[in-house]
């Protein structure tokens, strides 16, 4: 096909989704790869070190949408130094210069700074999407700077964010022209809200269909914008806490039973539970419910809302819910793809975690059940071997037991079989998570058995070397690999070092690996940057003076094509 002119290449290219799938053709010849090369739209980095954003945007002038991935996942569970680094501005100075057609960014857990974000608004005149998850470093003034010159903007979504709030007015910045909001998320967000800025803004975008607020609009805003925005898919309300015996009260009532096209509600941050009545009219046509924020709606409010979602393909919901909440969720929500039950302890809040049994009642009532993320008390082999018969579809298994290293309650045997059973079943499975006592015996099963997998979370698990080689040797299409507290050494570490090259990070905590060991796996393999983590030591000290034989408590391994990175910080040294 190497003869057929660059515009039919082209349009044969835009019926190639993936970018695995594009970066295989684009090796075919020279000319594909041209072709390749200024036809992408798409941009994953899903590391921002594994490449230089200049050699991307070189490759890539034509890009409209660009993803980007920095700290690795351990730092959702703050194992990773907040001044470790991921920082954007080098990836938004790169786009300016040589992509002034980009549309969309999305950074994860990446230091953003107010300047970025200003600079990245005034540099793209069509830029449209804006998406910032698990971030950090920058205020509300850098969203007034995005609201003021991005005329455009469709969407700006703010999950998980740490932002540093100077005022209540970063609102009030959109233009009275701005009317094309379709998706506006800020429930991060924890300072005041200027409630006649948003109520206006909601007002003059009729095109508004999701709309996640902060805990801190009150259901006073909330009414007003109900009133103005009937057409929402996608509503993550705001504290959701008032006096029923007010006049704000009963419009509240009022205003859920017309929205008749509310699909997806989150929210709930400090509900009253006289409240919940009002969503009940809108319950039946959910498809998505998010109460992970909500402890405050427990017991009996928490079934009879779930009791009426008989559409739900989504539910997070906290671990309050209890065994006795999921078996309601199994006899109601028949059409359940995606579970997630978090602890509820974070809140300060009593809990009373689910078990087993919680999990037992909705594999065998939700039988399209693909991905799961569950905290628990306990967990037993015959549940896991169970789960594993009533839903073979899981892509995504994520299992934490609150006590690591439990064993099964019933037969005090590790939790090898369960877990084993798990991925001998289900054969599209791409993420895993485990916990609770495993042996090497489950790793075995992990190589033998996984061969889809993608990313490897483990946990206080194993007995040897042995654990980690079996992943390693076994495990085909690994990309992530993530471990803490496990007895992996050196050996383990430098068994089978080829298959770093395939991967995309390795993360180790804990563990026994040692400096000589880093610098062995150095020294075989220039084209990974070995990253040693040593806060609680001098770097001189540690560089000059302690031997080969001394343990590291943090190591991050990573491909790449640019070498080590010019902004580590003096805990971070790059072999």
């Amino acid at each position: 096909m190497t003869y057929f002119p660059e515009e039919v290449v082209e349009r044969i290219f835009d019926f190639v989704g993936s970018h695995r799938d594009r970066n295989t053709v684009s090796t075919v010849c020279k000319a594909w790869y041209q072709v390749e090369r200024l036809s992408r739209r798409t941009v994953f980095v899903g590391n921002c070190y594994a490449i230089r954003p200049e050699r991307v945007m070189a490759r890539f002038p034509g890009i409209k949408s660009l993803s980007v991935k920095g700290k690795p996942h351990f730092a959702d569970f703050n194992l990773v130094p907040y001044d470790w680094g991921g920082f954007a501005l080098p990836w938004i100075e790169a786009a300016a210069r040589r992509c002034p057609g980009l549309e969309e960014l999305r950074l994860k857990r990446m230091v953003v700074t107010d300047d970025g974000l200003e600079l990245l608004a005034r540099s793209f005149p069509n830029f449209k999407s804006l998406v910032l998850i698990s971030c950090e470093g920058f205020s509300t003034d850098g969203l007034a700077a995005i609201a003021t010159y991005c005329r455009g903007l469709r969407e700006l979504d703010l999950q998980e964010n740490e932002v540093e709030d100077h005022g209540c007015q970063w609102l009030s910045f959109f233009p009275d022209s701005c009317t094309s909001l379709v998706s506006l998320n800020f429930g991060c967000l924890k300072g005041e809200v200027n409630g006649g800025a948003l109520e206006r803004l909601v007002a003059r975008c009729p095109n508004l269909r999701s709309l996640k607020l902060s805990p801190a609009v009150s259901v006073e805003s909330l009414n007003k914008i109900l009133a103005r925005a009937s057409h929402l898919v996608d509503l993550g309300t705001g504290s959701f806490a008032v006096d029923h015996r007010t006049d704000v009260y009963h419009t509240l009532m009022n205003s859920f039973p017309k929205f008749k096209s509310l699909r997806n509600l989150s929210g709930f941050w400090d509900a009253s539970p006289c409240c919940l009545r009002a969503v009940y009219p809108v319950c039946t046509n959910l498809t998505v419910l998010n109460l992970s924020y909500a402890p405050a709606i427990q017991g009996d409010d928490l079934i009879k809302i779930i009791c009426l979602c008989f559409k739900l393909q989504k539910l997070w919901v906290l671990d309050s819910i209890g065994d006795k909440g999921l078996a309601i969720v199994a006899s109601t929500c028949k059409e359940l793809q995606e579970l997630r039950v978090f602890p509820c302890d974070i809140y300060g809040a009593g809990t009373t975690s689910v078990t087993e049994e919680g999990l037992l009642a909705v594999s065998s009532g939700c039988p399209k059940l693909n991905s799961l993320l569950y905290f628990c008390y306990q967990m037993t082999n015959a549940a896991l071997i169970t789960v594993a018969k009533n839903c073979p579809h899981f892509t995504r298994f994520r299992l934490c037991i609150l006590d690591p290293g439990k064993p099964d309650p019933v037969t005090n045997q590790p939790l090898d079989e369960g877990f084993g059973a798990i991925v001998h079943s289900c054969k599209n499975l791409r993420r895993l998570s485990l916990s609770g006592r495993l042996t090497d015996k489950v790793f075995l099963y992990i190589g033998m058995y996984a061969e889809r997998l993608e990313m490897l979370s483990i946990a206080f698990a194993g007995d040897s070397d042995k654990g980690m080689i079996y992943v390693l040797n076994g495990c085909k299409n690994l990309r992530k690999l993530e471990i803490r507290d496990c007895p992996f050494g050196d050996i383990a570490l430098l068994k089978n070092v080829a298959k770093y090259e395939t991967m995309r990070s390795l993360w180790m905590s804990s563990c026994d690996i040692t400096l000589g060991g880093c610098k062995a796996l150095a020294a075989k393999m220039p084209r990974l940057n070995v990253e040693i983590i040593n806060e609680n030591e001098e770097t001189d000290e540690f560089e000059e003076n302690l031997s080969d034989l001394h343990k590291l408590e943090k190591i991050y391994v990573y491909r790449t094509v640019a070498g080590p990175r010019n902004d580590a910080p003096d805990f971070v040294w790059t072999l």
